[in-house]
């Protein structure tokens, strides 16, 4: 967000129109998106108590959100900074803090983001980036250069889990993670084999736990796994971090 950039005061928008652009607004609420190639910008969502900050609903596609600040009271629950329903969409150079989870999509890029200091509520899983199933057909998820921190001990820092279905065409890349149970689900379940999953590139820092995460740096990897890299991931400071 531009430094000295006058915000301009908001309540909770949906947004029905595509190709809107929403600039320059200081959001006490949420955002709801229910169109197609909308676009967020320059902009502050002190999410209030409830379930998003910033929502793409089912149906919809081509949300983009863009050196944004998103985050919660830090007493009541604001569950999710980004949650993608929809499609594709591009979330880059945000600030997402005191939430529950940072960034859900399936989908999408997600590129030079801060997501960082969750807070924890009752019965929450904590993630600071997360997919819960396979991509849309013909669309892959892209995590990269990312600085995700989870300061707590559950559940990661970014996380590929297989809720929804076998997880497929992710690449996780260049990113810094940090903290949570394991910094890193990378993939594996119960519903399948996972398969061009890249995970490349990143460092692993043991600054909020000596692990990485409380149990370790990753968990859940198909080594065998059709099209799986695994390359150049590191310990901050020095030393390879390999899957166990």
């Amino acid at each position: 967000m531009p430094k000295g950039l006058k915000l301009r005061p908001s309540e909770s928008i949906t947004v029905t129109r595509d190709g809107t652009v929403i600039d320059g607004l200081e959001v006490n609420g949420a955002i709801t998106v229910e169109a197609d190639d909308v676009t967020i910008r320059n902009t502050r969502v002190r999410g209030t108590p409830g379930w998003w900050g910033i929502l793409q609903r089912q149906g919809h596609s081509g949300l983009t959100v863009e050196d944004v600040e998103i985050f919660g009271n830090g007493r009541e629950r604001t569950q999710f900074g980004v949650l993608n329903q929809g499609v594709m969409i591009t979330v880059r150079r945000t600030n997402i803090h005191t939430i529950s989870n940072g960034i859900s999509t399936e989908q999408g890029l997600i590129e030079d983001n801060y997501v960082h200091d969750p807070k924890l509520y009752k019965d929450d899983h904590v993630d600071m980036i997360m997919s819960s199933g396979p991509p849309a057909k013909g669309t892959e998820l892209i995590i990269r250069h990312n600085v995700a921190v989870n300061t707590l001990d559950q559940t990661s820092a970014i996380a590929l889990f297989q809720d929804f279905g076998v997880v497929r065409d992710v690449t996780v890349e260049g990113n810094l993670l940090a903290g949570g149970g394991w910094a890193l689900y990378a993939g594996a379940g119960a519903k399948g084999t996972s398969s061009n999953i890249k995970v490349i590139g990143n460092v692993f820092s043991r600054k909020v736990w000596p692990k990485g995460g409380s149990a370790g740096p990753v968990a859940y990897w198909d080594a065998h796994g059709r099209g799986n890299v695994w390359r150049d991931n590191a310990w901050e400071g020095g030393g390879k971090v390999t899957p166990e």
